[in-house]
């Protein structure tokens, strides 16, 4: 391990453990390089990658510096769809890791959402929903297919479970609308989604489960396709 990776490991355990609160300045470059005998160097790649994990952020002027931070539910799932891509794309990730994986976590979302759903919710499922479908061109389609299932995730109000679905859903989703679907998908996606909607409203925490995992289930084999005519090597 490199000396700006280790100096980083020990702020980073330091910040988790609340020994340096959020909000807290970080000595300068020049105090913490003489504290550990380090160059200056070595503390500014340090930062450098703290602050690429959200761990610290920067200002400038007179009463800038390195500042402890919280990461947001948002910076979490975005730097693990960021790895994920990665993975997916060199193939050490499978399709079918994916699709287990969504069906794991959007499944007990449904449910969660059918127990959990609170005024408005409902509206906003509903809204998501394209009223004339076929008006629209693929990517409306699909903006509207991710709104929905955010909504889903949302409306269950568990952060950890947002963080894991929304990177996974949103790998598959960047594959599958690069490929041509026709009417009858994007006509039964929207069926599917009314469906998951209703028993959401009516608080069938039941139905809810089945009704999505009648919808993963359908889309299977339209990501099967979108990753063959991508070149996957394993599906």
């Amino acid at each position: 391990m490199k000396a700006y990776e280790l100096v980083a490991d020990r702020l980073r355990a330091e910040i988790l453990e609340g020994v340096r609160a959020p909000g807290s300045r970080l000595p300068n470059e020049t105090v913490l390089a003489g504290e550990w005998g380090i160059s200056r160097a070595t503390v500014r790649e340090a930062l450098r990658l703290l602050h690429a994990q959200n761990l610290i952020r920067t200002a400038k002027g007179a009463g800038g510096g390195s500042f402890v931070t919280v990461p947001s539910a948002d910076d979490l799932s975005d730097s693990l769809r960021s790895g994920l891509g990665l993975l997916a794309h060199a193939e050490e990730v499978t399709l079918d890791e994916l699709l287990e994986a969504r069906e794991l976590l959007e499944v007990p979302a449904a449910r969660l959402a059918a127990r959990r759903r609170a005024d408005g919710d409902v509206q906003r499922l509903r809204a998501a929903i394209p009223g004339e479908p076929l008006r629209l061109d693929a990517g409306e389609q699909f903006a509207y297919n991710r709104d929905f299932h955010s909504v889903v995730i949302d409306v269950c109000r568990n952060t950890l479970l947002s963080i894991a679905a929304q990177p996974v859903f949103a790998v598959l989703q960047t594959h599958l609308s690069r490929a041509t679907l026709g009417q009858r998908f994007h006509r039964a996606v929207n069926t599917h989604h009314r469906r998951i909607a209703e028993a959401i409203d009516a608080g069938d925490e039941s139905t809810a489960a089945e009704q999505m995992a009648e919808h993963l289930g359908f889309l299977r084999p339209y990501y099967e396709k979108a990753w063959r005519a991508a070149g996957r090597g394993r599906p």
